[in-house]
């Protein structure tokens, strides 16, 4: 008898993981034969895929799900291919109303799109935050008309909604916790990230320009009427990635990135850098890019609203050892830091930057502010806020 209850469970499971790749296998035919303008429907339920599904080179596609907690694909045993969903070389592709979960490399990847959009998706990592999570959530990448809305990104060892080297982007009414970043924008060119919360990641809004890309400057972003708040989640990125160096406490945080406007955000119980506008050069990290320009410029901090409990900033990773042993604020630490870090071959007679270029800093309320003299070696701390206290032209908005 015994014999017998242990076969047809080994039958019924085996039938199940059949009948889940059979699944999995329909779909993929139906991304491969799909034709131009058509809508391929995902049904109700959660699936267990044991693969990457892709599609490349078609036009005016929507998948879309049964909703958001109804169409479930699930990667947890994946076995073959570094994404959850891979999207290639398409013309104006919707995805909409479905989750991704547990994927073993990023959870939805499109590369070079023009015309994506994510509309109320989910993808998510469903254990505890964990450095061998994958690396982005959501994540277009050398794409061109992006737009992001209404989605939810959690547990992405890098970035929960990320945009890289892009161009055109939209990025707003969106979720991101418990990630490394929340959303980062990355190498890319006229974006807006509005009304989007941000909350319980190591970092909340990263803009950051890094060396070594195809697309080498980035810029022209407004991030505005966001909720950012509470992320002091202990980083676990893994070790050589850049985000690794994030502190816990960050709410924005602006790397070497150009002609940036930062307005109406909530910036709340960030602990270590509500703010924080640095330069390539903070990071220790060697440039080898002859191309790279590593410094910010342009930016534009103005009408936010501050506010977070009287803690020491965190202590650990590098700019923690800053915090203890060179910053030394206590209790006391400023909302909006700036390295002070400048391109000396581009500044006036006067040594200041050019108006367009400078970096000012007007009307936080809640906000303090310190210079941190970086390039001297954090000799000539300033918390005075008079040589920042100016404005630039407010940024166009994105049309797609």
């Amino acid at each position: 008898m015994t014999r017998i209850v242990c076969l047809i469970l080994f039958l019924f499971i085996f039938s199940g993981l059949n009948a889940q790749t059979d699944i999995r296998k329909q779909w993929q035919t139906k991304l491969i034969t799909v034709a131009d303008g058509e809508t391929i429907q995902l049904d109700e339920g959660k699936y267990t895929m044991d693969a990457t599904l892709s599609m490349e080179g078609k036009k005016n596609i929507t998948i879309r799900g049964k909703g958001i907690d109804k169409t479930i694909l699930s990667f947890k045993n994946q076995q073959n291919g570094a994404e959850g969903l891979r999207i290639t070389n398409c013309t104006n592709i919707t995805l909409e109303d479905f989750s991704v979960e547990d994927a073993k490399g990023d959870g939805i990847k499109t590369m070079n799109v023009n015309g994506i959009t994510f509309r109320n998706i989910r993808a998510a990592w469903t254990g505890k935050p964990d450095k061998n999570n994958g690396s982005y959530a959501i994540y277009p990448v050398l794409c061109e008309n992006v737009l992001i809305e209404r989605c939810v990104a959690r547990g992405a060892s890098d970035a929960g909604i990320y945009v890289g080297q892009s161009k055109q982007i939209i990025v707003r009414n969106n979720k991101a916790f418990e990630n490394v970043a929340g959303i980062e924008i990355e190498n890319s060119l006229h974006a807006e990230v509005y009304e989007n919360e941000t909350y319980n990641n190591t970092g909340g809004l990263l803009v950051f320009d890094l060396p070594d890309l195809k697309l080498k400057k980035g810029g022209y972003c407004k991030l505005y009427r966001n909720i950012v708040r509470d992320n002091n989640l202990k980083n676990f990125a893994p070790k050589g990635n850049i985000v690794a160096k994030v502190p816990l406490g960050t709410g924005i945080l602006l790397l070497a990135c150009n002609n940036v406007e930062v307005f109406d955000n909530q910036i709340t119980n960030n602990r270590t850098a509500p703010t924080g506008i640095f330069s390539y050069f903070i990071s220790e990290n060697p440039i080898k890019d002859s191309s790279y320009y590593p410094y910010p410029t342009g930016i534009y901090i103005h009408d936010n609203v501050y506010s977070k409990p009287r803690k020491k900033a965190t202590m650990r990773g590098r700019m923690g050892k800053l915090y203890r042993f060179k910053l030394k604020f206590g209790k006391d630490v400023p909302d909006i830091v700036y390295d002070g870090i400048l391109d000396k071959a581009a500044l006036t007679s006067a040594g200041v930057y050019p108006d367009a270029q400078r970096i000012c800093v007007r009307n936080n309320k809640g906000a303090g502010f310190a210079s941190l003299d970086a390039a001297n070696n954090f000799k000539n701390i300033s918390r005075d806020a008079k040589p920042v206290d100016c404005s630039l032209a407010g940024l166009a908005s994105v049309t797609h």
